[in-house]
C-alpha cells in the first residue's frame, strides 16, 4: 500500500492495482492535478473533507473515477450539479481486489449549539496488503482491527486526550496524522509529540506531512 498526504484530511492511496483519493477538501491542496483515480471518497459535508469548487475539475480530468459519498454529502453534491453515490455504514463496495466498508454513523459533537451531521468512516481492505482505517471526523466508530490508521490530530470537536484515546482503542501498527490545517507548526510538532510518546507503544508514527508517497507493509 501507498499513502500520499495531500494535505489536511485528504489521502491518495494505492493499494492493489487501485488509485483511491479519501476527502478532497478546501483545506487540501494537493489532490487538483491527481489522475489515474479509480474511486474519490467522501466521508461528510464539510468543506475541509470535500471542496465542491475544485471537485468538478479532478471528476473531469479523472472520467473514469466513481464518487461515494456519505448520504447527506452526496445531497449537497448533488445541489451543486456533481452527482454521488451514497455509502451506507455496514456496506461493502469492491473496486476489483480493494473492499471499502463504510464505519460510523454521525459526526463527533463540535458544540451543542452546532446541529451534529452524518459521517461514515472507510476501511480499506485487500488480500495480501495492509488495511487502512480513515475515520473523517468522528472517534467512535469499531472498524475492527486495521492496520493503518488515519489519525486526526486536531480539530475543533477533539481534545488531544481524546486522540491518544482513539488510537490506543484502535491500536494500529502504523499511524499516519491528518486533518492538521488548523495548526501552526510548532503546534503540530506538540501535537504529533504527543501521539508519539502517549500513543501505543506498538504502534508506529508515520508523518507524511511532506506530501512524498510513502509504502506501508
Amino acid at each position: 500500500m501507498r499513502i500520499t498526504h495531500l494535505g489536511h484530511a485528504c489521502l491518495l492511496v494505492q493499494t492493489s492495482g487501485r488509485r483511491i483519493l479519501i476527502d478532497p477538501g478546501a483545506f487540501s491542496s494537493g489532490f487538483v492535478d491527481v489522475t489515474g483515480l479509480d474511486v474519490i471518497l467522501v466521508t461528510h459535508q464539510h468543506a475541509d473533507h470535500v471542496d465542491l469548487q475544485r471537485l468538478p475539475a479532478l471528476l473531469e480530468i479523472n472520467p473514469q473515477a466513481r464518487l461515494y459519498a456519505e448520504p447527506q454529502a452526496a445531497a449537497d453534491l448533488e445541489q451543486a450539479g456533481i452527482g454521488a453515490e451514497h455509502t451506507v455504514a455496514g456496506q461493502t463496495l469492491t473496486f476489483g481486489p480493494v473492499r471499502v466498508t463504510p464505519v460510523g454513523q454521525m459526526h463527533a459533537l463540535i458544540n451543542e449549539a452546532i446541529p451534529r451531521v452524518g459521517n461514515l468512516g472507510v476501511v480499506l481492505q485487500a488480500d495480501g496488503e495492509p488495511s487502512l482505517f480513515h475515520p473523517g471526523d468522528a472517534y467512535d466508530a469499531e472498524p475492527g482491527p486495521v492496520d493503518i490508521l488515519a489519525l486526526p490530530l486536531n480539530a475543533p470537536w477533539a481534545a488531544s486526550r481524546h486522540t491518544i484515546a482513539f488510537a490506543a482503542r484502535i491500536s494500529p501498527r502504523v499511524c499516519v496524522p491528518i486533518h492538521d490545517a488548523l495548526l501552526s507548526d510548532l503546534g503540530r510538532r506538540l501535537y504529533l509529540s504527543q501521539v508519539q510518546s502517549l500513543g501505543p507503544q506498538t504502534m508506529q508514527v508515520r508523518d507524511l506531512a511532506d506530501g512524498a508517497p510513502c509504502d506501508l507493509t
